[in-house]
């Protein structure tokens, strides 16, 4: 009974640092269970703080991304997905104002 008490209270704070864990910087996040979703406007410089790292648009070129993910440069093309940090990086969509990004843990 103990263990089954132990691990619901380990489930709920692990959910509640995933919940938590985004924070804005001038562009869109929204964080749930399975990662969050950040939308950066495509022109400017904007960074967030996700899951405890930084994410940052570097640029967009036919369709691809430049991302900074937890120190790390990756490049991602619309539909793709890569690990940078320790995290899964997709790229949801590219517009011609903002770029969708899904970052999970």
């Amino acid at each position: 009974m103990t263990r089954r008490v132990v691990l619901s209270v380990m489930s709920v704070l692990a959910a509640l640092v995933l919940v938590t864990g985004c924070g804005g910087g001038g562009s869109n996040v929204d964080c749930g269970l399975d990662g969050c979703t950040v939308t950066f406007p495509r022109s400017g410089d904007a960074a967030v703080s996700v899951l405890g790292v930084e994410a940052r648009l570097v640029g967009v070129q036919d369709g691809t991304a430049q991302l900074a993910v937890a120190g790390q440069q990756v490049t991602v093309p619309v539909g793709g997905q890569t690990e940078a940090g320790g995290f899964t990086v997709a790229v949801e969509q590219v517009t011609d104002t903002e770029v969708v990004v899904r970052v999970r843990a």
